[in-house]
Order: C-alpha cells, then sequence, then structure tokens
C-alpha cells in the first residue's frame, strides 16, 4: 500500500493499495461506520463531491476508484462488474473492514450488488443506485447510443467534463480511448443477474431516479426479487421484505444527476442507519 496526496475539491487521504493485480486507488474521508462509495462509468470517486460532506458526517467514506478509472490505472484484464466485485472484496481484506456498507452508481451499482451476491459475508448492507440487472432493461435509444461508445469518440468527448476529468488525474491520460473501447466493449454483452439477485443475502436498497435510464418498473422488478411488494408492510412492518431490502425511486432526477441530490444522500443514509 502506497499514499498519496490529497486530491479533488474534497479533503481525504489517498491511497493505493495492490489488489488481485490492480493497484486499486482509494481516499478516505470522515469517521465512522465504514462505507465503501464506487461510482458510474467514465467517472471517479469525486462525482461524489456535492453529496461527500453529508455521507463522511457520520461515516468513514472509502471512495474507490475502479479499474481504468480515475487514479487507478487499468490493467490487461476485460472490464467486467464481476472482477470489479471481486476487487472491492480483496480491498475489504486489505484494508482489515469488518462488514463495510457498500453504495454505488450505475457501474458502481452493479459492482456493490455483485459484490454482496458474491461475498455476502463481508458486506454490511448494500445501496445500489441506478444499476440495471438486465441488459435488455435499458431504453433501446439508451443502447444504441452505448453501441457508438469506442475509441473513436475520444474526440469528440475532448470537452466533457469525463474527459476532463481523466486527463487531470489518470496514471497515464493517454488511456483514454483505450477505456472507451474497453467500456464500450463491456457494455455491448448481454447479462442478466434476475437468479443471482433473488438470493441476494445482504440487506440491500434498491434506488433509481423517476426519469432514469431504465424505467421505474425495471426497479419494482427488482424489488419483487428480493421479497418486496408482495403484501402489506403491515403496522409493525412485519410485512416488509423478510431480507431487509427496500426501493426508492426518486422524484425529478435523472441517470445522470442522482448523485449530485441530496435526496440520494438522504436515502442512503437512512437505510445505511437502520438497526438490524
Amino acid at each position: 500500500m502506497s499514499t498519496t496526496e490529497q486530491t479533488g475539491d474534497t479533503s481525504g487521504v489517498g491511497a493505493y493499495a495492490e489488489v488481485n493485480g490492480i493497484n486499486l486507488y482509494y481516499e478516505i474521508h470522515g469517521s465512522g461506520r465504514p462505507m465503501i462509495l464506487l461510482h458510474g462509468g467514465l467517472g471517479s470517486g469525486e462525482m461524489f463531491g456535492p453529496i461527500l460532506p453529508a455521507l463522511a458526517d457520520h461515516h468513514q467514506v472509502i471512495a474507490v476508484d475502479l479499474q481504468g478509472h480515475g487514479r487507478t490505472a487499468d490493467i490487461d484484464r476485460p472490464l467486467e462488474v464481476p472482477l470489479m466485485a471481486d476487487d472491492i472484496a480483496a480491498l475489504i481484506d486489505r484494508l482489515g473492514l469488518d462488514r463495510p456498507d457498500v453504495v454505488g452508481f450505475s457501474l458502481g451499482g452493479g459492482v456493490a450488488l455483485l459484490t454482496a451476491i458474491r461475498h455476502p459475508g463481508k458486506v454490511g448492507r448494500v445501496v445500489s443506485a441506478s444499476a440495471n440487472i438486465r441488459r435488455s432493461a435499458i431504453y433501446p435509444e439508451m443502447l444504441g447510443q452505448q453501441g457508438q461508445v469506442n475509441a473513436a469518440a475520444a474526440e469528440f468527448m475532448k470537452d466533457t467534463p469525463m474527459y476532463e476529468l481523466y486527463q487531470r488525474v489518470a496514471p497515464r491520460p493517454q488511456d483514454f480511448p483505450r477505456l472507451l473501447d474497453k467500456i464500450g466493449e463491456a457494455m455491448q454483452k448481454d447479462f442478466d443477474y434476475t437468479d443471482e439477485v433473488r438470493g441476494l443475502q445482504v440487506p440491500t436498497l434498491i434506488v433509481a431516479a423517476d426519469a432514469d435510464m431504465a424505467p421505474p418498473s425495471h426497479f419494482v422488478e427488482i424489488f419483487s426479487l428480493l421479497d418486496g411488494g408482495q403484501r402489506d408492510g403491515g403496522w409493525m412492518g412485519d410485512g416488509r421484505p423478510k431480507g431487509g431490502h427496500a426501493l426508492a425511486i426518486l422524484p425529478g432526477l435523472t441517470h445522470y444527476n442522482i448523485v449530485d441530490s441530496p435526496l440520494f444522500a438522504s436515502a442512503a443514509l437512512a437505510f445505511l442507519d437502520q438497526q438490524d
């Protein structure tokens, strides 16, 4: 493990940890019950900047840059959610954390879910935001746009915040076209985690914007796989999902601003701070 200087617009202690052959960057903010925070595709931990103070007020937030993103250099390995989930499980071991909560958005939301599914004994609670569990759940026009993500798009992205961030923090800024190729290839692969989600043992909050990349009905479907929406909750809550799962559809938001919203922070914290 090696440390680096504080970075970004929020104060935090940055470090690297070697796990599964990748030099994974993370920043620690605040103190309290540990929370691993996972960003979306083409982003980094810095994308949580607007809500990070709220999250770190009573939690030790460990914001991770996933494979090939932010300050974590890519390695010769596909950009696949299960592999990145194994990275997070290995990081939990490396840092000696006792069942931290895992909060993720979009790509990071999928990684959070898969971490809990593949390594349930290592995770306390999960918040998975804007993460679909089937490729076919995404709106058709969005699938078409994802099909255009490749190295050739790098030139057209030079005025975007994602490109600016990558150029500013990446160990090898010239790798941006490679990242686009790999994430584009990953988005073209079909997947369906229905069966895996049905067996999820870790209490999980499913979060989505009311105008997300997939329709609200898809996130209701995920909740139903977790025993949600099957019956009246009851005066004492005894009819709620047996696994302690929950659902939040946040109003007035989209896939592109949900992680900026205090609504997201409030919903996540309310769920994570529940007593078992």
